[in-house]
């Protein structure tokens, strides 16, 4: 097992049609790659529930219940980038967009990460002096036919 490194990691955008389960082998067709993006994070929680007993002999106990995904990332305020474009209208449309967040390339045999429709809840514009205009951009697994999964390209 080798260490991946950031640089390596992929997100993906269905270009066309609608989201649909991941397929036994491969990438869906229409992925296309945000390339302008930087120091993406997908940050995966659920939520808790108490079960502590009496038995537990004074030890909490704690299931898991409901999992949780955002991505946080970086891009440049690029307009004519179809990819920043796509990501700006859903914003603004309340619309959802199909994102692939991937360790590795969607061609790589063993590239794995979160597949789903999200909705895009945060587009913060930075303007400093000596740099250019980005946008900070979050999304969140949104409602859809198709439920979020965690895939892996076969």
């Amino acid at each position: 097992m080798s260490a991946k490194l950031g640089m390596q990691a992929k997100l993906y955008r269905l270009s066309l049609g609608v989201r649909a389960a991941w397929p036994g082998s491969g990438a869906p067709a229409n992925l296309v790659e945000l390339g302008n993006v930087k120091d993406v994070t997908l940050n995966l929680e659920t939520g808790e529930a108490d079960v502590t007993t009496r038995a537990n002999n004074g030890w909490k106990a704690t299931i898991a219940t409901l999992k949780e995904g955002s991505v946080e990332f970086e891009m440049i305020w690029d307009p004519s980038d179809g990819g920043f474009s796509a990501l700006k209208d859903a914003y603004f449309n309340n619309t959802s967009v199909a994102l692939a967040i991937l360790d590795g390339a969607k061609d790589v045999v063993g590239s794995q990460g979160l597949w789903a429709d999200f909705s895009v809840t945060n587009l913060t514009r930075e303007e400093p002096l000596e740099d250019a205009i980005k946008a900070k951009v979050t999304i969140k697994p949104t409602y859809s036919a198709v439920p979020p999964a965690w895939v892996t390209v076969a």
